[in-house]
């Protein structure tokens, strides 16, 4: 492990102080009490659609309670790596994942700039390795790093002889010309595009022509008549780093772990697992890193940065994990999708800081290997080094039941408990039989991985619920913000990928939340504090905030339908309770993206995109958990599709649409409105003794159609931008419907 001597802190916490922001936090949460007592008082005198109300706004209170927790305590951190080679005398060796599922939706180019960029980072090269799993088991995938070794055995030293920032070659070249003028960085400049030119061309020639699996031979032949989804274990060492010098490149190999179609194999964290047992029996380093293939080092010193915080605080209890924000790259402009989420990782994100630490967020993060193996704080694991010989004996029985048949692993795995990394250097070619047996998709039966050691299983959020876990052990987690931003990747630029994520999230959050692991039983039963408890559940809700998102966006019409009120008359006091609210959260909300540096418009496409979100890709993240509970089927890994390209054809922003399910709930929401607008100007409304809709109902219900105005355009569009006519039909059928059965129970009351 690395040594430390006394010197100045690696780190520093600082708590951040928005007293305004405070102000409105609770100035809101007040008002929203007051609405509900106000609901409460006069339920007598009002019918359904006041009881509607009263429960929709009762769930909007729940969650701004929770918002409110996990924002009040913001705090981030300001790392020293300069200040590294003062307090550890040797740096310790870190093993880093990269993961990718499918060639055609995540391009292998994309995988290649994330690897090249790792390759050149700014640490020891003989103190890190670079694993890639490829569950696509694709050739050209593995072609594709071999080519990629050869070039960055030029770009990584060209890099740091002068000091490029930004080390993934795509972007670097697509960049403004360089400032250095002198011939020979020119030369040098030239020289490496041109390389990079040749490499791209000779991958994208790859991906076209489709390397043909029955003709492969040489080192290609372990891909010889494969399917993707039923095939052996490969593991291939592209480059080796033997003699150990730290100016060379880190180690570099390709896993495509095996898989039958009897066996489950898990999606991404079945992956995860896989990689921590193989780089386990190979290198063993203490810490990993793992980066999704689009996730690009935007900063060279990354690695630098996260061991501050992982060395630098006096209890490594403070450190589980080290997260880093999630950004992108060539983000479209005013954020149209919703999906960059600026404004979430400077409030919300610092926010759980203060807590308890952030969520695992899947990618760009700094693990604890012995954390990842079950340690906890204080207790760290079994520690064969404290024990007499016969407990020793009974700790390698509980070690092979853990952690599986595999003495070799065991023997690693006792060791990362221990904190100890692999003194001995490996000869990685002779390790690849043994490391074959434990990526088998039979090797995990019977054993703890899954629950409880490694990548968790059963959700499609593995991140949240692996991360849920180390909390529950009671150990903290860390947020580093360094600037330049650490890591870069491409967010969704069309409409159904990103409600298609929005989905998957929703669904596995769900299932977490449902589960036995959920943060409430964590809570009363482990180690996760209360605070941290009311974050995890912000989060885990997101599914479930969809139906009183539907019945809020339905309740107008519903009132103007059947000529009855959830609103109070404009004349009434009770209606200040209302605008004041209404006002309250549109100032606050635009405070924040406005000192968030984003424009007036970027706020309003993220309040568009949240509603359409909860009552679309929420919404069937709920029925997809449903029909999981009733086994009717099961919950699908969705991968969400990488576009490096920021070309759109002169159509950025634009909403898109496809037959897809998801956007039916939207239509309908639509459908209601405009059906309600007719028959509300039509003087087709049924008749109301003293509780008639008035014009707060139709603002609302003018206000929805501006939330839905994408729909609009969409009932209107050709081609991808229109919905298609058999979602039309669909949400005209659900709204005819609507209207009969509510028109029909309303006149039976008459």
């Amino acid at each position: 492990m690395a040594k430390a001597i006394s010197s100045p802190n690696l780190y520093d916490k600082v708590a951040l102080k928005y007293p305004i922001h405070r102000a409105f936090d609770i100035t809101i949460l007040v008002l929203l009490i007051s609405l509900l007592v106000y609901r409460l008082l006069y339920i007598s005198n009002h019918g359904f659609a006041w009881l509607l109300a009263l429960l929709c706004e009762t769930c909007f209170t729940f969650t701004w309670v929770l918002t409110v927790s996990s924002k009040w305590n913001p705090v981030e951190y300001k790392t020293y790596p300069e200040r590294l080679s003062q307090k550890i005398q040797e740096l310790p060796p870190v093993d880093i994942f990269v993961t990718t599922a499918d060639p055609v939706l995540e391009p292998p180019i994309l995988t290649v700039n994330t690897v090249i960029s790792l390759l050149a980072v700014d640490y020891p090269a003989d103190k890190l390795a670079c694993y890639v799993s490829d569950d696509g088991c694709s050739p050209t995938t593995y072609y594709s790093l071999v080519e990629a070794s050869k070039f960055a055995k030029l770009w990584a030293p060209f890099c740091k002889k002068h000091n490029i920032q930004v080390r993934a070659p795509f972007r670097y070249f697509s960049s403004e010309v360089p400032l250095n003028n002198s011939s020979e960085f020119q030369q040098e400049y030239n020289k490496m595009k041109d390389e990079y030119e040749e490499l791209a061309s000779k991958i994208n020639d790859a991906v076209e022509k489709s390397i043909d699996g029955n003709i492969l031979s040489g080192d290609f032949a372990a891909f010889s008549n494969i399917e993707r989804k039923n095939h052996p274990t490969i593991i291939k060492v592209v480059w080796e780093n033997k003699a150990g010098i730290s100016d060379e490149l880190p180690h570099l190999i390709y896993i495509s772990r095996e898989k039958r179609p009897q066996h489950p194999h898990h999606y991404k964290a079945g992956a995860m697992n896989v990689l921590t047992r193989v780089s386990g029996m190979m290198t063993n380093a203490p810490f990993m890193l793992n980066l999704d293939c689009d996730m690009f080092v935007n900063n060279p010193k990354i690695v630098c940065h996260a061991m501050c915080l992982l060395l630098g605080s006096r209890n490594e209890m403070e450190s589980g994990f080290v997260q880093f924000p999630q950004y992108f790259y060539d983000g479209l402009k005013d954020d149209p999708y919703g999906n960059q989420f600026e404004v979430w990782h400077k409030y919300i994100g610092n926010g759980i800081v203060g807590i308890q630490g952030p969520f695992y967020g899947g990618t760009g993060c700094f693990h604890r290997r012995k954390v990842i193996y079950g340690s906890c704080p204080r207790d760290v694991g079994i520690q064969a080094k404290s024990l007499t010989p016969v407990h020793a004996i009974t700790t390698s029985s509980l070690l092979l039941k853990i952690f599986g048949n595999s003495k070799e692993f065991v023997r690693s795995a006792a060791q990362a408990l221990q904190g100890k990394a692999n003194m001995s250097p490996q000869i990685l070619p002779n390790l690849i039989e043994a490391a074959h047996r434990i990526a088998g998709c039979g090797y995990e039966y019977g054993t703890g991985w899954g629950k409880e050691v490694g990548w968790q299983y059963g959700s499609a959020t593995e991140d949240i619920l692996t991360g849920l876990k180390i909390h529950a052990r009671g150990w903290r987690s860390v947020l580093c913000s360094p600037d330049p931003r650490a890591f870069l990747g491409c967010a969704p630029r069309v409409g159904p990928i990103s409600m298609t994520q929005q989905k998957r999230w929703a669904t596995g959050l769900l299932e977490i939340l449902i589960s036995e692991r959920n943060p409430i039983i964590a809570t009363l039963t482990a180690r996760l504090q209360f605070r941290q408890c009311l974050a995890y559940l912000w989060i885990l809700i997101w599914g479930l905030r969809s139906i009183p998102e539907i019945c809020y966006a339905v309740l107008p019409a519903y009132c103007i339908i059947t000529n009855s009120s959830f609103l109070p008359k404009p004349y009434e006091p009770a209606m200040y309770i209302h605008v004041a609210l209404f006002l309250s959260y549109v100032i606050y909300s635009l405070l924040e993206y406005l000192e968030t540096g984003l424009s007036i418009r970027a706020w309003w496409n993220n309040q568009r995109m949240a509603r359409m979100n909860a009552t679309n890709a929420w919404f069937f993240g709920v029925i997809s958990v449903f029909l999981k509970i009733l086994r009717i089927s099961g919950t699908v890994f969705e991968v969400t599709q990488k576009d490096q390209s920021s070309d759109n054809g002169g159509d950025e922003g634009r909403f898109t649409f496809d037959a897809s399910p998801i956007f039916v709930p939207g239509t309908t929401i639509l459908l209601l409105q405009l059906t309600a607008f007719v028959m509300g100007f039509g003087g087709m409304q049924l008749p109301s003794v003293d509780d008639a809709s008035g014009l707060g109902e139709i603002l609302c219900s003018v206000l929805v159609v501006i939330c839905f105005w994408p729909f609009v355009k969409g009932l209107f569009g050709k081609g991808k931008y229109g919905i298609p006519l058999s979602t039309i039909c669909k949400s005209s059928l659900l709204s005819l419907s609507f209207v009969y059965l509510v028109t029909s129970s309303s006149m039976g009351q008459l």
